[in-house]
């Protein structure tokens, strides 16, 4: 029989009885739990789970909804339901340096990420060649302390218009505003060139570099108002030497910068990623 996927994501106040009255109730339309993750945050109390089932052709995401009211009723559920047949929408960012953007680029091609991109938004023309051999349309909107708020304008307005799940910060060399920043919280996703809290802002690597550091990494994070301290989902190292170039340093983290972004768009695309205040819970 036909068959539709969803992905089922719910927070609430951890007390007996949740997970019961929820795989009870989905039991009832005929759905089958594929995979089922938990998590008990016992410093707020707070209950994660995250459910992926297939339910019979018929039931649609309306009357899942409205089989699961009673149990979110009952626990002040939040809940976000998600059919996995719909391919997630998303608008890439980039400046100058596109190893990021290429690499993302790639994984959709060879189908190990399932996105489609609507838009690549630039403020320099760099990219806009691999953009057309694509064939994905491409924006060059220069930025200036002039003309800020017009381009952010025109980025929400590219959003709503593109039905846009996701933004990404590829290495987009430009700080949003507080104000973007708050109207896209929890869909932008930005990739910082150091492993956060430590060296942020410009030239991580040079300041790793001075250091002496042994380890160099890179930290995908959720864009929030206050500069690379957004909820952190993926991060990766990688050890270096004394007799490396800050140069060297930088190539290393090219290639540490593409996978951990890679990795973030996909376990958000996925709904494994759930925000806990400053952190994240991630299945």
């Amino acid at each position: 029989m036909p068959t539709n996927s969803f992905v089922l994501n719910l927070s609430c106040e951890d007390q007996p009885g949740i997970v019961a009255a929820v795989t009870t109730e989905l039991a009832g339309i005929g759905a089958n739990i594929a995979e089922s993750n938990q998590f008990w945050d016992r410093q707020t109390n707070r209950f994660f789970m995250r459910i992926a089932f297939a339910a019979p052709g018929e039931v649609g995401k309306e009357r899942i909804e409205h089989a699961l009211k009673p149990a979110v009723d009952r626990f002040a559920m939040r809940t976000v339901l998600v059919d996995e047949t719909r391919t997630p929408r998303i608008v890439i960012m980039v400046s100058k340096f596109d190893h990021a953007m290429l690499h993302l680029l790639y994984q959709i091609r060879v189908g190990w990420l399932n996105a489609e991109v609507v838009a690549i938004v630039s403020n320099h023309e760099v990219a806009r060649p691999v953009a057309e051999l694509e064939g994905i349309p491409y924006h060059c909107w220069p930025v200036t302390k002039e003309n800020k708020e017009e381009q952010e304008t025109r980025l929400l307005d590219l959003v709503k218009e593109t039905g846009a799940d996701l933004v990404i910060l590829a290495r987009y060399m430009q700080v949003l505003s507080d104000s973007l920043s708050k109207r896209l919280f929890g869909r932008i996703i930005n990739i910082h060139h150091s492993f956060l809290p430590s060296f942020k802002g410009a030239k991580p690597y040079h300041q790793a570099h001075e250091r002496g550091v042994k380890l160099i990494g890179a930290t995908a994070h959720y864009v929030t108002p206050d500069l690379d301290e957004g909820p952190i989902v993926e991060q990766e190292t990688e050890r270096v030497t004394h007799a490396m170039t800050a140069e060297d340093f930088v190539a290393t983290g090219r290639d540490i910068e593409s996978r951990v972004l890679a990795r973030a768009v996909k376990l958000h695309l996925e709904n494994r990623v759930m925000l806990n205040g400053h952190k994240t819970v991630v299945f």
